[in-house]
């Protein structure tokens, strides 16, 4: 008798139009079951176009949850292993920075220039570098001069650009020299271009010895 009512619950709801799978999930039974109770049913034109619509939709809004679980998943796994990492690193004593320092500008620093200058574009390798300069080697503050060097396109912002490294370095404004605009043709369309800041040169001033010894420390970590 139950079945019998489940059977006639199908077949109401398979002459509505709805499908399947949504049938055999509401009944309690299997596909296959009310596959085999509502095979007779020949559903209209406007019926299957909007089953297969809902389909449609259904995969959208699948994928969505899926997409969602994954990024969330990659997430966490960016949280706790930058949380690992950042305790394998630990505090860090003044050696450590040293020797950090000295690998940093081996990496980004000009090797061919007399003086001691050190490019980059990430703000707390910037702050990294100053801090190598003024509490490793003992550089005074007042000779550190900064350059910026930034893509044309963005010449209406190079005022809002340069204080945005001030206020990343410290250094005033007086000791920025003029900044070096790029004249690059790129086809790259940027978004958030309001968040591009160029590159920043550190240079030190009178600085021919203090090169050849940060060329020296180099040469002592090849030796390692």
């Amino acid at each position: 008798m139950a079945k019998s009512k489940e059977r006639l619950e199908a077949r109401k709801m398979r002459l509505e139009g709805i499908s399947i799978r949504k049938i055999a999930n509401m009944v309690g039974v299997s596909k296959g079951t009310v596959s085999l109770w509502c095979g007779d049913i020949v559903l209209t034109k406007e019926q299957q176009d909007k089953l297969i619509e809902d389909d449609k939709k259904g995969g959208a809004v699948g994928r969505a949850k899926a997409w969602k679980s994954i990024r969330e998943e990659r997430l966490r796994r960016l949280s706790r292993n930058m949380q690992r990492g950042a305790k394998l690193v630990g505090q860090m004593s003044a050696r450590d920075i040293f020797i950090a320092g000295v690998a940093l500008y081996w990496a980004e620093g000009n090797k061919k220039n007399r003086r001691l200058v050190f490019s980059n574009s990430d703000p707390m390798m910037i702050k990294l570098m100053i801090k190598w300069l003024v509490d490793c080697l003992n550089i005074p503050r007042s000779d550190i001069y900064c350059k910026v060097g930034v893509n044309q396109i963005h010449i209406n912002r190079v005022a809002k650009v340069e204080q945005y490294w001030s206020e990343v370095t410290g250094i005033p404004l007086n000791e920025f020299r003029k900044v070096s605009l790029k004249k690059v043709n790129s086809s790259k369309v940027y978004e958030n271009t309001e968040e591009h800041f160029g590159t920043l040169n550190l240079i030190v001033k009178k600085s021919t010895d203090l090169n050849y010894l940060v060329l020296g420390l180099i040469e002592g970590l090849t030796r390692t």
